[in-house]
């Protein structure tokens, strides 16, 4: 489990394609490795990837193509962002919501500045854009994020200066390709609605 409180923006120093997927060499601040396990579970821009091996400042995962599949690190190369979380433990303050690192789709993206506000428009898939509630919380490439408009096909969120110098979201551009978790907790009540008005005579 994580809390979308983005801890570390790592770079890409290595991607190599295996019989099973690929393998990511991420590079990290040597902090963000203390008491890190092999097997440990880490968010890579919202996924959940088990750490397979690590150096002082390094870290390994391996990417199967089912997970290609689904999110954007089928996109990352060679001196890529990525957004770093560790997995929360016991006493552990959630700053964010709690998400569970599977990602439920990936969605193009439009950011818009101004002098005044950063506005990151996301186009959601309509098997998706159900679970999306104005005022409610999303992740975005990992990071925990408030709902600010919403229509049929779309949400918008605001990024304050401090998500943009967290983030790699400071880099999107028109059309790339970001991770979307809706929030579980929103997933199951609207999950649990349907099914009762489907059973209801």
């Amino acid at each position: 489990m994580f809390t979308g409180i983005v801890q570390e923006i790592g770079s890409i120093l290595e991607k190599k394609q295996t019989d099973a997927g690929i393998s990511l060499d991420v590079q990290v601040e040597s902090s963000f490795l203390d008491a890190l396990e092999i097997g440990a579970s880490i968010s890579v821009n919202g996924v959940c990837l088990t750490a397979v091996q690590f150096t002082d400042n390094a870290v390994t995962f391996d990417v199967i193509p089912e997970t290609l599949r689904v999110t954007n690190l089928d996109e990352v190369n060679k001196g890529s962002k990525v957004n770093l979380e560790r997995s929360l433990k016991f006493g552990d303050e959630v700053g964010g919501h709690i998400l569970s690192g599977h990602v439920s789709c990936k969605a193009s993206a439009e950011i818009i500045k101004s002098e005044e506000e950063t506005e990151l428009i996301i186009s959601c898939p309509s098997d998706w854009i159900d679970y999306v509630f104005l005022k409610g919380y999303v992740a975005v490439n990992g990071a925990s994020l408030t709902v600010a408009k919403k229509t049929d096909s779309s949400f918008s969120v605001y990024l304050i200066p401090e998500t943009l110098s967290a983030t790699n979201l400071s880099e999107v551009k028109s059309g790339k390709m970001l991770n979307i978790e809706v929030d579980q907790a929103t997933y199951a009540a609207v999950k649990a609605a349907e099914s009762r008005l489907k059973d209801s005579p």
